[in-house]
């Protein structure tokens, strides 16, 4: 009896393994081949002699309105006091998420300005912007109003304003320059460069690798990535914003820092050379900062040389906009190429998938309901026979803190990878015990099933005696069966191909 048991679940989970590989797609990230040569260590702009330095002026900030398509956001002018002339200014343009003018890009206003750059902030307009829904061409039209109230400012000289974006300010930043004179340059700080599924995917696959997951996990990247998801939109993720960066003839700044596992550092770099290129711009320069993370930060703290360079930058164009050496810096390092996608098949899009588990609770549910609605109207009839009843629960709840498991393990490793954090007893320990709990399903179901087949043949009755004991029987078979095929489908299942 051990023996068939035992048997007939390693066949059951190698078929659950099988099943989980050929469900596809599968994850097999292309290695980084391109190189890009870093021609200094030294990120220093050439002319920062004839410029004023970060700290040369006192500044002064006024916040003001800007009026956007039905609606305004408040904005934030800061700049220097006393500076001669009209002076260069830079609008800055959020990343994800919210932004405000009192958090967001402070220490890059300030120090551009203590140098003689005007600058502002506006507060980032959120009632068109969500996790389901954003445009990338309606958001670069706001933002291009806060351009021209910058262009408009007393102080300003309106022919050398340009725009900072960062992160995914930078698919909005290439649309508000591409064709568009009155933006005078353009910096791009942690540039994703390819469109948003795409960089998601790379990203993910970044940090769960930094935080050492089970490969069995990476593999499940695109079946989350590339599907649809329930309720439909996000059609941004597919966003391309090439086109618009192959139309930005103006000076371009490209930054990176070298801790930022996010983003393709190197990929990025050459795909704006190459845009640009394809546009006849040749004003363009690549800034490479050591361990500095997405926001060009080392402990919290913006790197100092980074405000340096940008600000001497933008104070020397057009002169800087293609002074040597180009690419400075440290040397990135990128593992893998930020690529293409593949899409889940019809049936693993997160319409059904919802459906799919809608229809497990009402599975599971249904049994118990129906048996004790028959308790309370009196009928004590044995629901099931002998032997059965445990190894129905063990495999239900079994499957259930699985399922729960997985989604609770993924929540916390994704917290881990986030703060760049890593934890052998959560990260292997916590894959082991959802394995463990799907392994223990998948043999209380072997049990179950040569209890049904033995009880049967032993006394020629049903296992299920009743109406109520049919529906906890099917209804558990049903439920749990399906949670094991998702689990399956996540690969909580080793697969042997």
């Amino acid at each position: 009896m051990r023996y068939r048991i035992a048997l007939t679940s390693a066949l059951v989970v190698v078929g659950l393994g099988v099943l989980g590989a050929v469900s596809g797609p599968g994850w097999d990230p292309v290695p980084m081949t391109a190189t890009i040569d870093v021609a200094s260590p030294d990120t220093a702009i050439d002319g920062a002699d004839d410029m004023d330095p970060i700290g040369t002026y006192e500044v002064e900030s006024t916040v003001i309105t800007v009026e956007l398509a039905g609606t305004s956001v408040e904005a934030q002018i800061t700049q220097p006091i006393g500076a001669p002339g009209d002076r260069p200014g830079v609008v800055f343009v959020h990343g994800a998420g919210t932004g405000k003018f009192t958090d967001a890009f402070v220490d890059q206003a300030r120090a551009l300005a203590s140098a003689g750059i005007v600058t502002l902030v506006p507060n980032k307009r959120l009632d068109t912007y969500s996790t389901r829904s954003r445009d990338y061409v309606a958001m670069a039209n706001d933002y291009l109003r806060s351009v021209d109230a910058l262009r408009a400012w007393p102080g300003v000289d309106p022919s050398r304003v340009g725009v900072y974006g960062e992160s995914e300010g930078c698919w909005i930043v290439p649309v508000m320059a591409a064709d568009n004179p009155s933006v005078a340059f353009t910096a791009l700080v942690a540039a994703p460069v390819v469109p948003p599924r795409e960089q998601a995917a790379f990203a993910v696959d970044s940090y769960l690798r930094n935080t050492g997951v089970p490969e069995d996990v990476l593999r499940a990247i695109p079946r989350f990535v590339g599907m649809e998801f329930p309720g439909g939109g996000f059609s941004y993720a597919d966003f391309d914003v090439e086109a618009f960066q192959q139309r930005m003839r103006q000076p371009v700044m490209i930054v990176y820092g070298t801790g930022d596992s996010a983003m393709p550092t190197v990929q990025g770099a050459l795909q704006v050379i190459d845009d640009v290129t394809t546009a006849g711009n040749p004003d363009w320069t690549v800034r490479y900062y050591e361990g500095a993370d997405h926001g060009i930060r080392v402990d919290d703290v913006v790197v100092h040389d980074f405000l340096r360079d940008l600000a001497v930058w933008v104070s020397g164009l057009p002169e800087t906009g293609d002074v040597a050496p180009r690419i400075a810096g440290a040397e990135p390092y990128q593992r893998f190429l930020a690529a293409p996608v593949e899409r889940p098949r019809w049936y693993a899009e997160g319409d059904l998938l919802v459906a799919y588990l809608v229809l497990v609770v009402v599975a599971l549910v249904t049994g118990p309901v129906v048996w004790v609605a028959r308790r309370l109207r009196g009928r004590r009839t044995k629901a099931l026979a002998d032997g059965v009843v445990l190894p129905l629960v063990v495999m239900a709840v079994s499957a259930v803190l699985s399922f729960l498991g997985f989604v609770v393990y993924l929540l916390v490793v994704a917290n881990l990878a986030q703060n760049y954090r890593t934890s052998t007893i959560v990260v292997q320990g916590g894959w082991l015990a959802v394995r463990l709990l799907a392994l223990a399903s998948v043999i209380a179901g072997v049990v179950l099933a040569y209890r049904i087949k033995d009880g049967r043949r032993r006394s020629g009755k049903p296992a299920a005696r009743t109406a109520g004991g049919y529906w906890c029987l099917s209804g558990s078979l049903v439920g749990s069966g399906i949670l094991l095929v998702l689990l399956a489908y996540w690969n909580v299942f080793p697969a042997l191909l």
